[in-house]
């Protein structure tokens, strides 16, 4: 496949942690990737450190109208959408009685409600070009937790979107899976691992296996292997794979 020919991804919250890796992970691969994020400085140098053409459009995707403006620049600048990783989101922790109707709303805006309108207005481009979305949920969504009901919530309710949107895929020839991750080494669990480490009084290293011995898993992932999981689903080699739902959490999850 000629460079001009080479497929074209959108990676949302592409500027940093698992986001940056799977835009560098897709590039590695041959996709030209278009990263978006509200973070210009930081989009644009992940963007200068990829091997592929690829652009980086700063953008709030829960503006309205935002979905549309990042549609209509991918296909200005390279004509086709062949791949639309959903990545973009965080959600606080905390005691559900502090949280107000506004958190409530922030949290569902950015990781629900612009996947949905991303998808919505990507899907006839999609629908072109047989492509893929991967959204990357987390896996809160499986099992509820007090400290985490708004994260829970929205994980839960994107992926039922996955499965939802993979029943529509079968008539209309788009993958559409979902990736789980559990605690991965990103600059916002590291914060986390400093506030443990400040409260005990202990080094970075022992709040890490801390936590880790916390959630019951051996170590803190990496957002490469999220990374290497997502191109795997873009792969031709995960082409029978339909609804699915991979949890990447190092065994945390032990529901079925």
């Amino acid at each position: 496949m000629s460079l001009q020919e080479s497929k074209v991804a959108i990676v949302t919250g592409a500027s940093q942690g698992i986001g940056a890796a799977i835009a560098r992970v897709l590039a590695r691969d041959g996709f030209r990737v278009v990263a978006v994020a509200r973070t210009a400085g930081a989009l644009e140098t992940v963007v200068e450190s990829l091997p592929t053409p690829s652009i980086a459009v700063p953008c709030d995707l829960r503006a309205p109208g935002a979905a549309d403006e990042v549609v209509d620049v991918v296909l200005g600048r390279f004509g086709r959408i062949d791949l639309l990783v959903n990545n973009a989101g965080a959600t606080p922790r905390g005691d559900f009685l502090s949280f107000s109707d506004s958190d409530w709303h922030e949290g569902f805006a950015l990781k629900f409600f612009a996947t949905v309108a991303l998808c919505r207005v990507a899907w006839p481009a999609l629908l072109a070009s047989h492509g893929a979305v991967v959204n990357i949920a987390g896996i809160g969504g499986r099992t509820g937790n007090a400290e985490f009901t708004i994260g829970g919530s929205v994980n839960a309710a994107l992926l039922n979107l996955t499965k939802a949107l993979a029943d529509r895929g079968i008539r209309d020839g788009i993958r559409v899976n979902a990736v789980n991750p559990s605690s991965i080494a990103t600059e916002r669990t590291r914060k986390r691992i400093q506030t443990i480490a400040d409260a005990q009084a202990i080094t970075i290293e022992q709040a890490a296996e801390n936590l880790a011995r916390q959630l019951g898993v051996a170590r803190l992932g990496t957002p490469e292997e999220i990374a290497n999981v997502v191109a795997f689903l873009a792969s031709d080699a995960a082409s029978y794979m339909q609804g699915a739902i991979v949890d990447v959490d190092g065994g945390q999850t032990r529901t079925l």
